[in-house]
């Protein structure tokens, strides 16, 4: 099967998904300690908060992930 990308395209692909995957990756780390403080707070307002940036952070990662399927052409 023939690549329907010119050489220049591949390249600018190549380049979109790594960076697709170095901010799927950084939104994890992010994740990854909201969920950790939001389990060690004790006060409910920071637990609140700490929600919040659990949630944004998974709504980030969903965002990214259709962004990805969109943009790619292959």
């Amino acid at each position: 099967m023939r690549s329907r990308f010119l050489p220049r395209e591949r390249k600018l692909n190549d380049d979109i998904l790594r960076q697709f995957h170095q901010l799927n990756n950084q939104l994890g780390v992010i994740l990854a300690n909201a969920e950790l403080l939001e389990q060690r707070l004790s006060d409910p307002a920071h637990k609140a908060r700490a929600g919040q940036v659990v949630s944004g952070a998974l709504e980030a990662i969903a965002i990214t992930r259709k962004i990805r399927l969109l943009t790619s052409a292959e």
